[in-house]
C-alpha cells in the first residue's frame, strides 16, 4: 500500500482559539493516538490533498519535528459550508498488531446485465477490513462481467487473502437492476399469454362452471 508523508509541528497550546488561528494560517490541527501517548500537532493543509481526495486507501508516515510515526487516517472533520479540513485523527499502527481500515471496492469488467440494458447499482463502495498492516489491500477488485439481471455480488462472494471483512456477509456490493421497460414488457407478455390460454380452453368445448345463483 502506498504511503503518504505528512510533516507537522507540535502544538504549543490546545483549544478552540488556537485551532482557529492555525486554520487561518493554512494549518490543520491533528492528533495521533494508539501509542503510549497522544501527540497533538498541526500540518499544512496542502499536504492532505493526496491523502483525502483520492479513491485509494493509504498509510501515512507522520513526521512530527523529526520523529516518525506509522499511521492511518482514522477520522476527518470538514467545515459544513466551506468544506475546509477542520481536524484529522491519526491512529498509530504497529507491525504485529491488526488494524481496521475502510478499503475502496473497484468494479472491473462490463456486466452482462448492463450490456443488455440493465442498470448497475454500486451499493457498497467501501469494505471494512481487518488485517496486519503488511496484508492490508490498497483496494479490492471485483469482476462483474457475469453479473446478470437481478443478480448481486455480496460481501460473502469476496475472496479474502490474509485479511478479514467485517461487513455483514449477506450485504450486497453491486447489483444489476432490470430496466423498467423490460419489466413492463415482461408483465404485459405474461398477461397476454394467460388470455390466450384462457381463450383456447373456452374454444375446446369445456363447460364453463355454472354461475352461482
Amino acid at each position: 500500500m502506498k504511503t503518504i508523508e505528512i510533516v507537522g509541528y507540535k502544538r504549543a497550546n490546545l483549544g478552540k482559539t488556537e485551532a482557529k488561528s492555525l486554520r487561518a494560517e493554512g494549518q490543520v490541527p491533528c492528533v495521533i493516538y494508539g501509542g503510549e501517548e497522544q501527540i497533538h500537532f498541526s500540518a499544512p493543509a496542502i499536504l492532505f490533498r493526496e491523502l483525502v481526495y483520492t479513491a485509494e486507501a493509504h498509510f501515512v508516515k507522520v513526521n512530527v519535528e523529526g520523529t516518525e510515526y506509522g499511521c492511518i487516517m482514522q477520522d476527518i472533520q470538514f467545515h459544513p459550508v466551506s468544506e475546509m479540513i477542520l481536524h484529522v485523527d491519526f491512529l498509530q499502527w504497529f507491525a504485529g498488531k491488526p488494524i481496521k481500515m475502510d478499503i475502496p471496492v473497484h468494479l472491473t469488467g462490463v456486466s452482462k446485465g448492463v450490456s443488455n440494458g440493465g442498470t448497475l447499482i454500486h451499493k457498497r463502495r467501501l469494505l471494512t477490513i481487518k488485517a496486519l498492516p503488511k496484508n492490508m489491500p490498497e483496494h479490492i477488485d471485483l469482476d462483474i462481467t457475469a453479473l446478470d439481471f437481478g443478480k448481486a455480488i455480496k460481501v460473502s462472494d469476496v475472496i479474502t487473502d490474509n485479511f478479514e471483512i467485517l461487513d455483514t456477509p449477506q450485504a450486497s456490493i453491486a447489483v444489476v437492476e432490470v430496466p423498467r421497460a423490460l419489466r413492463g414488457k415482461s408483465i404485459d407478455d405474461e398477461g397476454e399469454e394467460e388470455g390466450v390460454e384462457g381463450a383456447e380452453e373456452g374454444a375446446g368445448g369445456e363447460e364453463a362452471p355454472a354461475a352461482a345463483e
